[in-house]
């Protein structure tokens, strides 16, 4: 096929867009840490974009997205990126450009499971720990869903990433909190935020950049990138005002609760980005709204240190985004018929698929956090803790 530039030059920017959520990630978990963690939580973040890039181009998207086998794993066809062409080839755009777009999704999902280690994660640990991650638990994760694997074959209906970015990262990030523990003085003593306006600015890097992590995710420039793009922008619209008055209900109406609220509906709206009207994008992201509010009291309430609620957000907003989906996908918006439009598998199939990401994701990290916790041990010591990250593990101050 002839290469369009148009389509080109949207994934490539798309591309962009979504590789600038994985610093907007770093700023948001940095802003909502103590100030003496500042730096590391933003060096994380880079670091994983780093680590990714290599690990990709290595393995990582040969095993996500190379030949079926057993509707698990991809072959080791593309290893090094053999045979990963710059040329167009079956689709109006290379191939190689959408290797770099699926890289910085893995990116993105691996920057949210920091949120499980903040404030106590050792550096080294963790670069064995996201290598491992990437190539065990986010590779099958994407190749079942987008690289021809069994919940592709059986039907599953992922726009964006409902299973493989949003479940995976939220549910990854709740086993390994409950491998490292808690934070030291967890439920003694205060942990506020040290810079809310920094996970404001991260905040707006994460709206900006899904723009292009979901409306990109049509890999053309037609009437599902168009809807795609609205409906991004309306269920994070519908998902701040949610929260900030779930939250006005409880007490006071936070800044960061309206920007946690943004980012819990574009979590959801992310597997049904292209398949729903605008107005079921709204309702879509108001309940993801509540229910991730509903969600973070739950964790504090367990006393469970899952430090920057990815699994409250990201992971149970995942999950209701990737039902959601297949209750109300749209044969006239994207092709799809969901639940009520009479199509019960959809939604069978779509549930299925949120359960088994949710399985995998906790157990496989669980299991690799576990080995690497008892051959290298996960945390820093007690008197690197109590000084903070910045200065043990990076030798700098913010």
């Amino acid at each position: 096929m002839a290469l369009d530039t148009g389509v080109t030059t949207w994934l490539m920017v798309s591309a962009l867009l979504v590789m600038l959520m994985t610093p907007g990630v770093g700023f948001f978990y940095g802003g909502l840490v103590r100030k003496k963690n500042f730096i590391s939580m933003i060096a994380l973040s880079f670091l994983v974009l780093a680590l990714t890039s290599i690990q990709w181009i290595l393995v990582g998207y040969s095993l996500a997205f190379g030949s079926d086998i057993g509707g698990f794993i991809g072959s080791l066809q593309y290893l090094g990126l053999a045979g990963v062409s710059a040329s167009a080839g079956t689709a109006a755009y290379p191939p190689l450009v959408y290797m770099a777009f699926q890289l910085f999704f893995a990116s993105v999902t691996l920057t949210i499971v920091t949120s499980a280690v903040a404030e106590r994660v050792k550096l080294t640990s963790f670069i064995a720990f996201a290598l491992i991650w990437l190539t065990v638990v986010y590779c099958p994760l994407a190749h079942w869903a987008w690289g021809g694997g069994w919940a592709q074959q059986m039907g599953l209906i992922d726009f964006a990433g409902g299973t493989v970015v949003e479940i995976c990262s939220g549910f990854a990030a709740l086993a390994l909190a409950l491998v490292i523990g808690k934070r030291a003085g967890f439920g003694e003593y205060s942990l506020e935020p040290h810079n809310i306006p920094i996970a404001l600015l991260g905040a707006a890097l994460l709206w900006f950049g899904w723009f292009g992590f979901n409306a990109g995710s049509a890999l053309a420039v037609n009437v599902s990138a168009v809807t795609a793009f609205v409906n991004t922008n309306s269920a994070a619209a519908a998902g701040a005002l949610a929260w900030m008055c779930a939250s006005w209900y409880h007490g006071k109406p936070s800044s960061l609760g309206m920007v946690s609220g943004a980012i819990a509906g574009m979590v959801a709206i992310t597997p049904a980005a292209g398949f729903v009207s605008p107005l079921v994008a709204v309702l879509i992201g108001a309940v993801a709204g509540v229910l991730c509010f509903a969600m973070m009291l739950l964790r504090i309430h367990r006393r469970l240190d899952e430090s920057l609620d990815a699994w409250a957000i990201h992971g149970m907003g995942g999950v209701w985004g990737t039902l959601a989906t297949g209750l109300f996908a749209a044969a006239a918006v994207g092709g799809f018929s969901g639940f009520f439009e009479g199509n019960v598998h959809q939604f069978l199939i779509n549930a299925l698929g949120a359960f088994a990401a949710v399985i995998y994701a906790f157990i496989m990290t669980y299991v690799v956090a576990i080995i690497i916790d008892r051959i290298m041990g996960m945390r820093v010591t007690p008197d690197e803790e109590y000084v903070g990250l910045d200065i043990c593990q990076h030798g700098e101050r913010a």
